[in-house]
């Protein structure tokens, strides 16, 4: 991540400074951060882990070359700070961290090298302790600006047993200029940054408490005579962050944290190069996700409001209410043996077609494409879950709607993929009808068990599966396309299962395609039934059991597509060019 990580100080001495700060190096080591890139040349080996190589940057300078770099150093002067302000000592070079993934270096130091870094780094430091604050002066803060970089800051206190209000201020900042990035970003640096504080704080806690034990700072200041606050203000009281928290590696254990979070944090999130508009699958998917959060908020609220409303039951009645429960032999019966989720036994559409034979499956896969209702009747809930999610990948999304398993038969707009025990009754006109199909496995005789076709197919060999429906699909029927193609790509051996899955993901697009095409020519612009027969011809569909298909299908377009469509009717001079 291309950011800067800073941790600053609200001195009473000298107002608001950076202590310490890490950046992100992508080139060589700028003029001035040490000239060996190898452990054992200009830098010693500290610590490696997880990639990362931690070193101390060391680097001999003569008194000529400390004041030549001192004077043109973008910080302070050393007059300009105390024990406070300061955090490595004069000539400490600083750390790095390799990352040998990336060849990225981690360097650490009190101020950033480069003059418009520091400048940077100075005017979110300043605004993080000052103007930027959050209620409370405790918490975290997003501000800035396309010219001075964007800034996640989180302030917080310090126990000084000398300092006043016995506390100093603090804050630690995360600075880049990709806006978004760092909105995206916030929950992680707000865990990661809280468990960083609170280990500060705790370690600033037992010095605090350990001093004021030995020597109570607020009954001393009591009897203390008063004196004004300026002749308080000297340079004693002024102590380093290493001081307070009594850690000597302190800046060593911040530099380790601070790559760890410009690390972490930039690898959490990728970006993806998305060529063209977002498919029908993937709006469909949006909006169901938005209606489920909608309706979660909803049931929240009306809990809420009846939790309020409820009344108060008497002494005893709560426990009287748990102790009921329902004494059917099938339920204590299922309590006792059960048993973890077993894997999905039909892994993928191949290996179905495989389990129920070519022309089963055909009749099958016709049904599906057709939006027919598909009813599977087994006492394997699992058998029948993992069927439906294979079979529902021939459909768009918007197209699928499922009732796993039930115990009552349901109609067919409710759903057309239902899972049923096989004590349930189907009503004798879904039998009968064209529009639906039934698959029942039965428990097969053991002189019949026998491999599936695949390998590791026990459990589907202790079944029989009998494909029945109203309407038989003919063997010599030629069916529509698509059908024919998926039949293609599954009986071609030499395409592997997740081939055969891209194949399915191009041809639904293809024909999401048409389905878009004639929703728009009959549904939007209401052309007439002879240009409609033109139209399917040109786009290859112009058979039945297609135009049946693209029917079905357009039913499963999204909302967002449908009212754009609509817009553009309701205000056609909107999309008309302006003399």
């Amino acid at each position: 991540m291309n950011a800067i990580v800073a941790l600053c100080h609200f001195c009473e001495l000298h107002g608001p400074r950076t202590l310490f700060c890490t950046e992100v190096l992508h080139a060589p080591l700028p003029q001035g951060a040490g000239n060996g890139d190898s452990p054992g040349q200009g830098e010693q080996a500290e610590e490696e882990e997880g990639g990362i190589q931690m070193s101390s940057r060391i680097r001999a300078h003569s008194p000529a070359e400390g004041a030549s770099a001192e004077s043109s150093s973008p910080g302070p002067k050393k007059s300009d700070m105390c024990e406070g302000c300061r955090s490595l000592a004069a000539g400490h070079p600083g750390y790095i961290s390799h990352d040998k993934e990336t060849s990225i270096k981690y360097v650490s130091h009190q101020h950033p090298n480069h003059p418009q870094l520091f400048s940077i780094v100075r005017q979110a430091c300043v605004r993080s302790l000052s103007c930027e604050v959050c209620p409370g002066r405790e918490g975290p803060i997003f501000f800035g600006d396309e010219q001075h970089g964007f800034v996640f800051s989180h302030t917080f206190f310090i126990k000084d047993s000398l300092a006043r209000g016995f506390q100093r201020w603090y804050s630690i900042i995360a600075i880049m200029m990709d806006r978004i990035y760092l909105i995206n970003s916030w929950p992680f640096l707000l865990g990661k940054i809280r468990g960083i504080i609170d280990e500060l704080q705790g370690k600033a806690l037992k010095v605090f408490e350990a001093e004021q034990f030995g020597c109570p700072q607020r009954a001393q200041r009591m009897n203390t005579a008063f004196t004004p606050f300026l002749h308080q203000r000297n340079g004693n009281a002024a102590r380093s962050l290493t001081s307070l928290t009594s850690d000597d590696n302190l800046w060593a254990c911040l530099h380790t944290s601070f790559a760890w979070l410009l690390k972490a944090c930039g690898s959490r999130l990728t970006e993806k190069l998305l060529e063209g508009a977002p498919t029908e699958d993937t709006l469909v998917q949006m909006e169901k996700l938005a209606d489920l959060e909608e309706e979660s908020e909803s049931w929240d609220n009306s809990e809420a409001e009846e939790e309020e409303k409820a009344p108060v039951l008497p002494e005893g009645a709560e426990g009287r209410e748990l102790t009921k429960c329902p004494t059917d032999s099938s339920l204590l019966s299922d309590c006792g043996n059960w048993q973890p989720r077993k894997m999905s036994v039909f892994k993928s559409l191949r290996h179905m077609r495989q389990v129920l034979g070519a022309p089963s499956f055909r009749m099958l896969a016709w049904h599906v494409l057709m939006g027919n209702q598909v009813i599977w009747k087994s006492r394997d809930a699992d058998l029948v879950q993992s069927a439906f999610e294979v079979l529902r990948t021939m459909l768009p999304v918007g197209c699928v709607r499922i009732i796993p398993y039930s115990n009552q038969y349901e109609e067919a707009y409710r759903c057309n993929f239902l899972g049923l025990s096989p004590h349930v009754q189907i009503p004798s006109h879904v039998l009968a009808s064209e529009f639906a199909v039934v698959v029942e496995a039965h428990s097969a005789p053991r002189s019949s068990l026998h491999p599936a076709g695949c390998e590791d197919d026990q459990s589907l060999s202790k079944y029989e599966f009998v494909v029945t429906s109203g309407s038989p699909v003919a063997a010599d029927r030629v069916g529509p396309t698509i059908l024919n193609k998926m039949e293609a790509a599954l009986t071609n051996q030499n395409l592997s299962v997740g081939v055969v899955d891209q194949c399915l993901v191009c041809l639904k697009e293809e024909w999401m395609n048409k389905v878009k095409v004639l929703f728009k020519f009959t549904k939007v612009d209401s052309r007439p039934k002879e240009d409609t027969q033109k139209l399917l011809s040109i786009l290859g569909a112009s058979e039945e059991d297609n135009v049946k298909l693209l029917k079905f299908w357009m039913t499963g377009l999204s909302k967002t597509y449908k009212s754009h469509l609509m817009s553009t009717v309701r205000s056609p001079t909107a999309s008309e060019p302006r003399n």
